[in-house]
């Protein structure tokens, strides 16, 4: 009898463009960080839908939120105030100490409107010709023209010409090479604190510091991506605060819708202002389900309780696959890890993890690791020995 997965799969590939690269699983249900596929096989997982899930599947709190909310009212577009989206927005500023939010679809999104904040910024004191904006080699900002623009990788610069011109590309962790590639016409500097697309590559501490302050100086605004760091994954609300930095504007996604579509930029008091009426916008900004999901997340994982544990539960991971012999390292902080591997490829070492039941990310050569911020450590074991098994 044929597998349900297959024909599922099968149809996949007859009716949606092959722009995704998957694994043989058809997920149909799930509970916290073990879920299941079609066909009744259990899994543990590592990814939360790329760091999106951070209450795990199927959190009763969450899904009681949408589910109310979804049944009074689904979407009114931005022509009208909403209760759910002034409540995260409040909380959000109440919680990071920044002075307003702008709500999008996606981190791709939220990039996007943190590049145009810092352009209308540098045009307002400084005239048109200041739009320049500095990204890091090995940089992952997005998937539209401009982000992948933004993108310090030249893989990325291909096939969709011509791409947004004004970024330039620094080198990680060098002051002096940044400092070189400011020009009369720069407006902005934009860096993810660990670098995730490309390789779970923490920031260090002194060259982001020394980087924050030569903005200030210059009068550069300084944006963090945190599209993949922000809401807990690092054991802190912000990674900013592993850095002890105040950036101009921060680009949150991912985990705080903890599964539907969400984005938000934060901003300072300095560029609160920027954008007016019919600068920005954006039909799905701040729909009141998501926001409404977004509360309970934001309510639940900015305790300083929650976050000590997933500080707890990143050591433990990380203390426990260094004992793997394969295993050359692990980077990265809280529950943002990546594994560098003796003998086997990154693609390699996650296909047999799945096929023995362990959900698994890469990252470049690097196996990856973001699970939900609530994984049990019953749930961390039993991926930890599949991960065990499948490495020896």
């Amino acid at each position: 009898m044929e597998k349900l997965s297959a024909t599922y799969e099968q149809q996949d590939k007859e009716y949606i463009v092959g722009a995704y690269g998957r694994f043989d699983v058809v997920l149909e249900k799930g509970k916290n960080a073990t879920c299941w596929d079609v066909d009744g096989r259990e899994y543990i997982d590592f990814t939360s839908g790329i760091g999106v899930n951070s209450l795990g599947y199927a959190d009763e709190g969450w899904a009681r939120a949408v589910a109310e909310q979804a049944a009074k009212l689904q979407h009114t577009s931005n022509l009208y105030y909403t209760k759910p989206g002034v409540e995260l927005a409040k909380m959000l500023c109440e919680k990071t100490g920044y002075d307003k939010v702008f709500f999008v679809n996606s981190g791709a999104e939220a990039n996007e409107c943190a590049i145009k904040a810092a352009r209308k910024y540098s045009f307002d004191r400084y005239g048109k010709e200041r739009t320049e904006i500095i990204t890091l080699q090995n940089s992952f900002h997005g998937r539209t023209v401009t982000t992948l623009a933004a993108t310090g990788q030249d893989s990325f610069h291909n096939f969709f010409f011509p791409f947004t011109e004004g970024f330039r590309y620094a080198k990680a962790n060098d002051l002096e090479d940044l400092t070189s590639k400011i020009t009369e016409n720069t407006c902005a500097v934009m860096m993810e604190l660990i670098q995730g697309e490309g390789g779970v590559m923490p920031l260090e501490k002194e060259f982001v510091k020394a980087a924050a302050k030569l903005c200030k100086e210059r009068d550069l605004l300084l944006i963090v991506d945190e599209v993949q760091t922000g809401v807990g994954r690092t054991g802190k609300l912000l990674a900013s605060e592993l850095f002890d930095i105040t950036p101009d504007l921060v680009t949150l996604a991912k985990g705080l819708g903890s599964g539907l579509p969400i984005g938000a930029v934060l901003f300072q008091k300095n560029v609160a202002g920027v954008l007016g009426p019919g600068q920005h916008g954006t039909t799905f900004g701040g729909n009141p389900v998501a926001c409404a999901g977004g509360c309970e997340v934001l309510r639940r994982v900015s305790e300083p309780a929650f976050l000590k544990e997933v500080q707890e539960k990143g050591a433990y991971l990380k203390a426990k696959i260094e004992e793997i012999p394969e295993v050359e390292g692990v980077d990265g902080t809280g529950m943002m890890l990546g594994i560098r591997l003796k003998t086997k490829t990154s693609g390699e070492a996650a296909k047999a993890c799945v096929a023995n039941g362990l959900l698994i990310l890469t990252a470049k050569q690097k196996l990856r690791l973001l699970p939900p911020l609530t994984i049990t450590y019953e749930e961390i074991d039993k991926g930890l020995e599949i991960l065990k098994k499948t490495l020896a």
